[in-house]
């Protein structure tokens, strides 16, 4: 109820004022909302050996610019060696970010609402796979109401791709799993092409449409093998996912099983209340798919862009797509370039923008009002580049502002140098989002989105 009451209330706010919006894009819409500046970004961040103590730890870095902190990591908390961290998610009452490690498949639950400024190790959880069924290498962390959504890349049987998914309380507490369909046990799913691969990785939510999205990569065998071994193994090549699932979201029960060959990594839905549409990108075939609900109510997946040159490699891995669903970011690991598409035509991407923001590159993070823009440089521990051939910086975190027409760089954290690690997963915080926190000036409250 009190969550409720302050949603009603940001509303209210928004409808009468007008007010900065600065959170985070590709989020859950079950979550509760920044509105203003953002105060921090926490950072997932890979251990490496000899840098530091070596171990994963969760990174702070002040962002506000009326900070005398700005730009400066204020915060590191280690959890004990390296579990191939990567991806991390907030509950929706933004109290918890969960964290979790593809190795190991050990999950890291942070207190961020005590104090945002120095998040605290809530809870650890280390018996994923028994718990689930034998799902290995939790990957992506989804607010639902009161609970997170935890998609898996392997299994604990042959260590494939064949996966599943589970849910938890956002305390911490398993309550159950699904796994993904496949030709042997569709699950009363209809298989629309080619495939039904069982493969796992990103999961969307469009709660209007009572639809759940969920994509495909790879299993344990291949994301912890080293890239160069991986790419001259013909047999480990063909251990792709191939696949993109519609589910119902209510019942978590799969609906059709879409064919998007070539590694469909991160999901991005569009957030207009008539746009029924999400995008995904292809890393070993490099383009942009849009998954769309054609006339007739069936969801369909078609290829719609190409994201530079595919005989070059150029990786695509994380996504962004632009609040008022109208232009899309795309990093491309391999080449260090982000791309922005102008997809108001969602059925014809057209690019509009490059820039190379360094040697490799991961993730993308933008504010909702569009001002500014993030990056990480961290794909895989096994996968990662370890020196440059220009001498810039191969792990860091880099903010840039955005004016519509130029990326202006603000700062860069160097992390190898700092002897924090490789930073991946970036989320946002602030203080203003916590009666109990400290107040700083220039924030309003939250607002549901």
């Amino acid at each position: 109820m009190s969550r409720m009451l302050i949603a009603l209330l940001g509303i209210l706010m928004v409808a009468v004022a007008p007010i900065s919006l600065a959170d985070e894009t590709c989020m859950s819409p079950y979550m509760a909302k920044i509105v203003g500046q953002e105060d921090y970004v926490y950072i997932w961040t890979l251990g490496m050996e000899d840098v530091g103590d070596g171990e994963d730890k969760l990174v702070t870095v002040d962002v506000n610019p009326d900070s005398e902190h700005y730009g400066e990591v204020v915060h590191s908390l280690s959890v004990g060696g390296r579990n191939e961290a990567h991806h991390s998610g907030l509950t929706d009452d933004r109290r918890y970010l969960w964290a979790s490690g593809l190795d190991t498949s050990k999950i890291f639950i942070f207190d961020i609402y005590t104090d945002p400024a120095q998040p605290r190790l809530h809870r650890e959880i280390d018996d994923f796979v028994a718990k689930t069924g034998g799902i290995v290498g939790p990957h992506t962390n989804y607010a639902l109401p009161g609970r997170m959504l935890i998609t898996g890349l392997s299994n604990n049987r042959d260590h494939g791709g064949r996966t599943g998914m589970a849910e938890y309380t956002n305390d911490g507490d398993f309550i159950t799993s699904v796994w993904m369909p496949t030709d042997d046990n569709l699950q009363g799913a209809v298989k629309s092409g080619n495939y039904a691969d069982g493969y796992g990785y990103d999961a969307r939510a469009l709660p209007r449409r009572n639809v759940l999205v969920t994509s495909s990569f790879t299993g344990w065998n291949n994301y912890m093998m080293n890239l160069g071994k991986m790419m001259g193994d013909p047999e480990a090549m063909k251990r792709f996912g191939n696949t993109v699932v519609i589910w119902d979201l209510h019942a978590r029960t799969p609906k059709k099983v879409l064919d998007v060959p070539g590694a469909p990594l991160e999901l991005r839905c569009a957030w207009g209340s008539r746009s029924n549409y999400c995008f995904t990108t292809t890393a070993l075939t490099s383009k942009i798919w849009l998954i769309y609900e054609d006339d007739a109510g069936e969801w369909q997946s078609k290829p719609v862009a190409d994201i530079g040159d595919a005989s070059k490699i150029p990786l695509p891995v994380d996504i962004s797509i632009s609040a008022d669903d109208n232009h899309l970011w795309v990093n491309t690991w391999n080449d260090g370039l982000v791309r922005l598409f102008d997809i108001s035509d969602p059925h014809a991407p057209e690019q509009v923008f490059e820039k190379r923001i360094g040697e490799q590159i991961n993730m993308v993070s933008q504010s909702w009002d569009g001002e500014r823009v993030y990056f990480t440089s961290s794909l895989l521990a096994n996968w990662d580049k370890t020196e440059s051939g220009d001498e810039s910086d191969v792990q860091y975190f880099k903010l840039y502002n955005w004016d519509g027409a130029t990326l202006t760089p603000q700062f860069s954290l160097d992390f190898v140098e700092m002897g924090l690690g490789s930073p991946h997963q970036m989320r946002f915080g602030a203080h203003a989002l916590y009666g109990n926190a400290p107040a700083k000036t220039g924030h309003d409250d939250m607002a549901a989105r």
